[in-house]
């Protein structure tokens, strides 16, 4: 196969776009190339912002794009480059929804059926359904509102802290419902640790293996791991950095950590490469049934424009240009994260920066979704940085080949 090689000066420096042979691409067919310039100014803009770093990976086909800028380890200064593992918080539960789909297509839970059916021990009201949990929508208390009132004593008191599933679901239940079970979309934890204790009650063994057999094995997710308790991560990582409330302070390294707090709501740890593999692999029908695809990409908007919904474990977001795209975002101690794909999966998106606490920070990094799938003429791409110069530490994390894997 030919490879052709293009090269886009960034900035002083030369960022190279691996293109091979590509399948034939449905949704994302009409859509034109990423503005790999925005992706850039969305990154300038995150570090001048407080973020070390940020790296965003598009995967499209053959054809891969890469940008990393500013810093995976502030204290070595090591350059932040796209193939680092991070810990993805709350993009976990697109996996946990995904295992317990299977489940049900097993017809070993029924998604409509009361959730205590399947639990060691049951939760206060007998109405709340294992959909109810997968929607967000049982009414649970999130029992990290208070964990993390204040966001640095906080953490360091369950830094190295391991509960069980039951222990955090009676931190939540010691406080009344949110709402009638069903009544009303309410983003809370608890419920994807309640599926976590309910795969497990199901099975017999642990989510981490579940997760293993079901979706990390089958897709060669080589840097994706669930290492529950243990508090490191393995291979070449980015640095966690959490803001404090004092913004005048310095920031504190979370990287280790047991993320027990969260667990099979927010402890998986991957990269971009295995994310995007992720995401299309779900979209294009290769992890569920047709009837379990389509149970969790049934949205429900949860926002008032009707931009932003969520279906089962899964959220959806419709860009500038109309394109609608499939995911999660993430939150964890020193990480932001945005992963998402095309309704077919054909085009594939992981933004990181690696800091926390800072909801600026967040709310630019999602601008990478716009440059990534909408192309130039965006918000993203005609938005400029707050500084001018080039962002510090900016890298090429490019090599010239052909993503085939």
């Amino acid at each position: 196969m030919r490879i052709k090689d293009v090269s886009l000066v960034l900035a002083g420096s030369t960022l190279i776009v691996t293109l091979g042979a590509s399948p034939a691409l449905a949704d994302s067919s009409s859509l034109p190339a990423p503005d790999l310039t925005a992706v850039r100014t969305v990154h300038d803009t995150a570090l001048s912002q407080g973020a070390p770093g940020a790296l965003t990976r598009i995967d499209e086909g053959f054809t891969t794009y890469r940008v990393a800028t500013g810093e995976a380890d502030t204290g070595a200064h090591t350059a932040m480059d796209t193939g680092r593992r991070f810990r993805v918080g709350s993009v976990s539960k697109t996996f946990t929804s995904v295992v317990l789909l299977q489940l049900a297509a097993e017809g070993r839970v029924d998604l409509d059926a009361p959730a205590n059916h399947y639990l060691p021990e049951p939760l206060p009201d007998d109405r709340i359904t294992v959909r109810h949990l997968l929607s967000h929508r049982s009414g649970l208390y999130d029992y990290t509102n208070d964990m993390f009132y204040n966001t640095v004593p906080g953490f360091e008191a369950v830094r190295n802290k391991v509960f069980s599933y039951q222990e955090l679901i009676d931190l939540s239940t010691a406080r009344p419902l949110n709402n009638t079970p069903g009544a009303a979309y309410s983003y809370s934890n608890t419920n994807f640790v309640v599926l976590g204790q309910m795969i497990e009650h199901l099975t017999g063994t642990p989510v981490a293996t579940q997760y293993q057999r079901r979706i990390f094995a089958p897709l060669r997710l080589r840097n994706t791991s669930y290492v529950h308790p243990r508090t490191t991560l393995s291979g070449s990582y980015a640095r966690g950095y959490l803001r404090q409330d004092d913004t005048t302070l310095p920031l504190v390294d979370s990287t280790e950590q047991t993320v027990s707090w969260a667990q099979s709501a927010g402890a998986v740890i991957s990269n971009g490469k295995d994310l995007n593999r992720f995401f299309s692999a779900l979209l294009s029908g290769r992890l569920l049934p047709a009837e379990q695809l389509e149970e969790m990409t049934t949205m429900v908007p949860v926002t008032a424009d009707g931009k932003q919904s969520y279906g089962l474990g899964l959220r959806a977001r419709k860009l500038s240009c109309g394109t609608t795209v499939y995911g999660h975002t993430g939150t964890v101690q020193g990480y932001y994260t945005y992963a998402f794909t095309t309704s077919d999966g054909a085009r594939s998106m992981t933004s990181l920066a690696n800091t926390s606490n800072n909801g600026t920070v967040n709310a630019t990094l999602g601008a990478t979704l716009d440059a990534s799938f909408c192309g130039s003429g965006t918000a993203a791409a005609t938005s400029k940085s707050k500084s001018t110069a080039p962002a510090r530490g900016y890298t090429e994390d490019i090599a010239p080949q052909v993503t085939r894997d």
